[in-house]
């Protein structure tokens, strides 16, 4: 390797470490100024009953937020293994360590715990009120979320998430499920206008058939005011890539 071929190498290094830490400031910003609570259900207490239900005493009490449905916490790895308590016994998902190869991880991508709502049985929404806003003003919301089906129950299912902002209400797409399985982590935003300074944002799980229990997950929420990412952030991100691009082009021309 001649000395031209070292600096092209260590060029196009130094631009992808550019562009690396101007989305790492971008996304590290965007999480400090979340207005929600506990968005990824860390910060949990535990009742007589143990880990579960998501309850106001007798099983899982997480901080920030309220259940008014048949929904659920699952620490990371509890979901095909040793289950969650709830008022009707232990509740499993499908997945590897229980008989479905359906790829099912541990955690969400957010890691740890992570949010089970039943859309069929009991549904009723997961809420806390954001404050802070400023009218007038539009703010995303943002989260991971994924459909899972009951372990012990059979059949296809579908699965989605209704979120509302104050009187504002958007869904996600209809997940469709195959019998016992697992449709992946997906990442989502929506964007409301605020309508006052404090309002309620609720998350509620939709799910088809009755009977066949199909369970939408939730994790990583957050609250961000909408902002196009700064002049200078993009440019170092784009000069960055460019760089890398530009290297690579004289790279396969030259030999």
């Amino acid at each position: 390797m001649n000395g031209n071929e070292k600096k092209r190498i260590l060029s196009g290094k130094a631009a992808l470490a550019i562009a690396a830490l101007a989305l790492g400031a971008a996304a590290t910003s965007a999480q400090a100024s979340t207005l929600v609570t506990n968005g990824s259900f860390e910060s949990i207490s535990n009742g007589s009953g143990g880990v579960g239900e998501f309850d106001s005493s007798t099983y899982t009490t997480v901080t920030g937020w309220t259940s008014s449905g048949y929904n659920f916490i699952f620490t990371p790895g509890s979901a095909d293994t040793t289950g969650v308590q709830g008022s009707y016994g232990k509740l499993e998902l499908w997945g590897p360590n229980n008989g479905s190869a359906n790829g099912l991880p541990a955690t969400s991508p957010d890691g740890g715990n992570y949010v089970a709502a039943d859309g069929a049985f009991q549904i009723g929404a997961i809420q806390q009120t954001i404050s802070g806003l400023v009218i007038g003003d539009t703010y995303t919301v943002g989260f991971w979320w994924a459909g899972a089906q009951q372990s012990g129950y059979d059949g296809t299912n579908t699965e989605q998430w209704q979120v509302t902002l104050g009187s504002q209400t958007q869904a996600t797409a209809v997940a469709p499920n195959a019998n016992h399985g697992f449709t992946g982590w997906m990442y989502q935003t929506f964007n409301y206008t605020a309508t006052g300074t404090s309002e309620v944002l609720s998350f509620l799980a939709v799910g088809t058939p009755n009977g066949e229990p199909p369970f939408s997950l939730l994790d990583g929420v957050s609250v961000n005011m909408y902002t196009v990412p700064e002049p200078g952030t993009m440019s170092l991100l784009f000069s960055g890539l460019g760089l890398v691009v530009l290297g690579l082009f004289r790279t396969r021309k030259r030999k």
